[in-house]
């Protein structure tokens, strides 16, 4: 399937509902209005196709670019290649959840994304915590340093109630993802999380919302998930 075909299957899938949703998450034209899920047909057609995604990324419809993400090839990607792709991710669904989980399937994911943590941008900070989120939920506990994790808790801990807002909750979600998938480091993750407490998101006119990431992590090891790991991090 060519680039134009693709762009009229998935203005096809639009719905104006879902559309109106990505919106308010903080979406904006153009796009469809495309269920995540009516795209997997359409990715097992093509599979991995990196020339194809770059065109469909590079067009700054939302939808296309989501689906640029699922159809992408991210061992063939450079680091300038994600730092061009994260520079037109406007925000956090398609930073967290597009570049982010592109990103995590690369060799340099570690390498880009603690760049990306210390850059003081508030989106990339997010894309590096959420990559590391990915990264450990699916990535064998052995592939990563223990010290260099906790040091990242430890800055969690000392920083997280004043980072940027998309920021403050890829953070919390690092605490609930090391607690639960990164074993050696799980009581430490606990700790921090406690330490931390609520996280104030606050969400432009609608009403802030509040993460306790010390919560989330009791019920989950209630529910037996501890050591939980994905087996695919890309639909």
């Amino acid at each position: 399937m060519d680039f134009e075909m693709v762009m009229q299957e998935l203005e096809a899938l639009g719905k104006e509902r879902i559309k109106k949703t990505y919106i308010s998450n903080g979406a904006h034209e153009p796009l469809f209005g495309v269920a995540t899920g009516a795209m997997k047909p359409l990715a097992k057609k093509i599979k991995k196709n990196q020339p194809l995604a770059e065109q469909l990324y590079a067009t700054g419809n939302y939808d296309a670019m989501y689906f640029a993400g699922i159809i992408a090839d991210p061992m063939t990607m450079l680091e300038a290649d994600f730092d061009r792709w994260m520079d037109v991710a406007y925000f956090y669904m398609l930073s967290d959840f597009v570049v982010a989980v592109t990103l995590a399937e690369a060799d340099c994911a570690q390498v880009v994304a603690d760049k990306w943590t210390a850059s003081g941008e508030e989106l990339r900070m997010s894309a590096g915590w959420s990559c590391y989120c990915w990264l450990l939920g699916n990535r064998k506990d052995s592939e990563f340093s223990e010290s260099k994790i906790a040091s990242m808790l430890d800055q969690v801990e000392k920083t997280i109630h004043d980072s940027p807002d998309r920021t403050k909750s890829s953070m919390n979600n690092f605490l609930y993802t090391v607690a639960i998938s990164y074993l050696p480091l799980h009581a430490k993750a606990v700790e921090t999380a406690k330490a931390v407490g609520p996280v104030e998101i606050r969400r432009g006119t609608k009403k802030s919302s509040i993460l306790l990431a010390s919560e989330n992590i009791q019920k989950e090891v209630e529910r037996g998930k501890l050591g939980f790991k994905r087996k695919h991090v890309r639909c």
